[in-house]
C-alpha cells in the first residue's frame, strides 16, 4: 500500500463502519453501509483467512473492471489515481503478464475488487479474486504510530510526520 501506508505503520480500522457484526461468525445484524470505491479495507486474506490484509476496493458489486496499458478503468471510464505508487516501473517476477493489462471481469453481487496501491508489487484481486462482504473486518482510517526500524537513532525511528495521519 505504498505510498499511503508504509512498513511500521500501526492504523487504527472502524470495525463498526458497515455494520455491526457478531463476533466468529462475522454475521450483520446491523448494516450501517456498505465499502465505497476508494476506501481501504482491512480484510480476511480469501487464500489464508488466519492473515488479515489491506488494500483499496476499486470495484464495487456491478462494476466491470479492465486495466489497459497500466491504467484502470472502471465501467469503461478511466480512473484518476494520485494515491498510486508510480516510481516503481519494474514488473513482479511473475507477474508482468497482467502488470499492464486485465479484464474485463464483473464484480458479482457482495463481494468487491480491491488492489494495493503499489501496483506493481501488490498481490490482490487479480491475483486471487474477490472479497466477499463477509470477509471484511472494517476501514482503516488513521496512522496512530510510524516506526522506521531501519534508522539507528531511536528518535529518527518515529516517523512523526506520518502519526496522526488521516488514511484516503
Amino acid at each position: 500500500m505504498i505510498p499511503t501506508l508504509n512498513i511500521g505503520d500501526h492504523i487504527l480500522v472502524s470495525k463498526f463502519t458497515y455494520g455491526v457484526r457478531l463476533p466468529f461468525i462475522w454475521t450483520t445484524v446491523i448494516p450501517l453501509g456498505l465499502p465505497k470505491r476508494g476506501d481501504v479495507i482491512v480484510f480476511r486474506f480469501p487464500e489464508d483467512e488466519s492473515k488479515d490484509f489491506i488494500k483499496r476496493v476499486v470495484g464495487i458489486p456491478g462494476d466491470t473492471i479492465v486495466i489497459k496499458d497500466g491504467v484502470l478503468y472502471v465501467n469503461e471510464i478511466a480512473q484518476k489515481e494520485d494515491y498510486i505508487n508510480r516510481e516503481d516501473n519494474e514488473p513482479a517476477p511473475n507477474r508482468a503478464q497482467i502488470r499492464g493489462g486485465f479484464g474485463p471481469i464483473t464484480v458479482p453481487e457482495a463481494s468487491y475488487f480491491v488492489m494495493g496501491d503499489n501496483r506493481n508489487h501488490s498481490l490482490d484481486s487479480r491475483f486471487w479474486g474477490f472479497v466477499e462482504n463477509s470477509k471484511i473486518k472494517g476501514r482503516a482510517f488513521l496512522i496512530y504510530w510510524s516506526w522506521d526500524a531501519e534508522q539507528t537513532d531511536w528518535m529518527d525511528k518515529i516517523r512523526f510526520n506520518r502519526i496522526g495521519k488521516i488514511i484516503r
